[in-house]
């Protein structure tokens, strides 16, 4: 079985890279990284990673949000499997990724076993 590519989406470097410790432990490859919504969606394109991990709230230095990278990679491509990340009381962000496409959600600050458990659940979900 081929190992599974996942790309990660967060401003904050060290979310990323505790994101990506936790994947890689796991026997996941970290494909990619983004810091921004356009970044994303480009990266996106180029990857075509398994799994996008989503960070839906980062500084607005462009017109596209997290919410907006999730539409746009959904576009992309409808199969595209996303993961939101978000802080606790950002419940109505997190409808919205999920309206827009978005398969699941953890909160932060994330637990291992969560992250891990909802990245199994999408990777094996074949919901279209």
């Amino acid at each position: 079985m081929a190992m599974k590519k996942i790309m990660i989406v967060d401003d904050a470097v060290f979310m990323r890279q505790m994101l990506a410790r936790i994947l890689i432990a796991e026997g996941y490859e970290v494909c990619a990284e983004a810091s921004c919504a356009s970044e994303a969606v480009e990266k996106y394109k180029q990857m075509r990673p398994d799994l996008v991990t989503m960070d839906i709230v980062m500084p607005m230095m462009e017109e596209l949000d997290g919410i907006g990278a999730v539409k746009e990679i959904i576009r992309v491509d409808p199969e595209a499997r996303i993961l939101i990340c978000s802080v606790m009381g950002q419940q109505s962000l997190v409808v919205e990724a999920i309206r827009a496409g978005a398969r699941d959600f953890v909160t932060k600050p994330v637990q291992p076993v969560r992250l891990l458990e909802a990245v199994r659940n999408i990777l094996s979900s074949n919901r279209v």
